[in-house]
């Protein structure tokens, strides 16, 4: 589902996805009870799970949610990232702006995931990182289109760049003595793909005003 493939508002049956996989159904259920209890999926009677279609008010909501919690977690877990997992991102990086160039949406929402997960994986904090995993799982596919459709891709690809010569540039010079990270900014920018909104003034830049 996070891949892209399965939209808001289609019905699906697990013997119908289980078919297509070649699997059994028994597990292809189990999963997709798990997407109902992540609030990614509700069940049709008699006719299988429907995505969850979100409101703008749901997307208001997760995307306050994530600004609360993902971008304290990302400026903390950037702080203790070494070089071995800057090579790690960097690798990521790669795959993401590879898929945005091809236009391959489900290979740019699964490496954009692994990266920002990998990322706050350096937290340390298993609950954390789940509870954000969960509500980019919620949104990933909103707006995404719209900035595919635009072309804009490479750009939303070329941000993950930015934000690894952030914190390469915190490893070198150690955490910046202002009280706002010069990673702040970015992922604060970052986010605003949630809601599939640009931002038509100039962005801030690392240590910038």
């Amino acid at each position: 589902m996070v891949s892209g493939e399965i939209r808001s508002g289609d019905i699906y049956s697990a013997s119908a996805l289980a078919a297509k996989l070649g699997v059994s159904s028994s597990p292809v259920r189990e999963a997709m009870l798990t997407l109902v209890n992540q609030g990614l999926l509700e069940p049709v009677r008699n006719r299988g799970f429907r995505v969850v279609a979100m409101s703008d008010e749901d997307l208001d909501e997760i995307y306050d949610m994530r600004l609360l919690l993902e971008v304290p977690a990302t400026v903390r877990a950037a702080r203790r990232a070494r070089p071995a997992d800057l090579a790690e991102l960097s690798a990521l990086a790669t795959e993401i702006e590879t898929a945005a160039h091809d236009g391959d949406v489900p290979a740019f929402l699964d490496a954009d995931r692994r990266f920002h997960l990998t990322l706050l994986a350096l937290n340390g904090n298993r609950r954390l990182t789940e509870t954000i995993a969960n509500l980019r799982d919620q949104t990933r596919l909103y707006g995404l289109e719209t900035l595919a459709e635009r072309g804009l891709l490479p750009a939303w690809a070329h941000e993950h760049r930015e934000l690894l010569a952030a914190i390469s540039t915190t490893l070198s010079t150690g955490p910046s003595t202002s009280d706002e990270s010069p990673i702040e900014p970015l992922i604060r920018h970052h986010l605003r793909h949630v809601r599939g909104e640009r931002e038509t003034t100039e962005r801030p830049q690392p240590g910038g005003p």
